[in-house]
């Protein structure tokens, strides 16, 4: 999901957008913007009075410039001539990802307390935080993942590059198959079963000769 802004340079009626523009929610007792979206590419804009705009729910930053250039082609067809220069800017980037195994938390957050956080009592993923990319990382222990802070796809993927190795270092190896069982005991179980089968039977047996 990306985040990005730009600035129409003009005045707006809003009123007068939302009466002739499909797709357009406007209540100025609850929220003083339009809320306009789009269908392809999918996306959200918040219009102001003032002809700044916030746009959000694109997937990618060329799809985020290309809604922008809609919503003001919409906008000047209502009447509202934009400015040449839309002074677009993307703010964040958050994506989300999954590495494919548990992770130690407690050992990231002992090794790394620089950079990481993590109080499971508030809430239950590390924050950590990369200085160069600057990118803030949610790590749960399932192996899940959210990046967030990021202003170019790029910066978003040699972050992750760079963030991978550490966490391959703490990669749970043992896991248990039952909650609240270790994964051996459970073993343990599984194998003394048939034993104990066998030995059922061998009494069965001695009983039935005395017979």
């Amino acid at each position: 999901n990306i985040s990005s802004t730009a600035n129409l340079g003009v005045r707006l009626d809003l009123k007068k957008i939302a009466l002739k523009c499909r797709n357009t929610e406007f209540n100025p007792r609850r929220f003083g913007a339009v809320i306009m979206r789009l269908r392809d590419p999918r996306a959200t804009a918040l219009i102001f009075a003032s002809g700044k705009m916030c746009i959000t729910g694109v997937k990618s930053a060329h799809n985020a410039t290309l809604a922008t250039k809609k919503f003001a082609y919409i906008v000047e067809r209502v009447g509202f001539k934009p400015k040449d220069y839309l002074d677009f800017k993307v703010q964040n980037i958050v994506g989300t990802t999954d590495v494919g195994f548990p992770i130690r938390l407690e050992g990231l957050v002992y090794a790394h307390s620089t950079f990481a956080s993590y109080e499971p009592e508030l809430f239950p993923g590390l924050i950590y935080r990369m200085v160069s990319p600057r990118v803030v990382f949610l790590i749960f222990v399932s192996g899940k993942i959210v990046i967030t802070g990021a202003k170019t796809e790029t910066d978003l993927s040699q972050a992750f590059t760079k963030l991978y190795p550490v966490l391959l270092e703490y990669k749970k190896v043992h896991v248990a198959s039952l909650p609240g069982l270790p994964s051996n005991a459970t073993t343990t179980n599984a194998a003394a079963a048939p034993t104990a089968a066998a030995a059922a039977t061998n009494d069965s047996q001695r009983e039935m000769e005395e017979v």
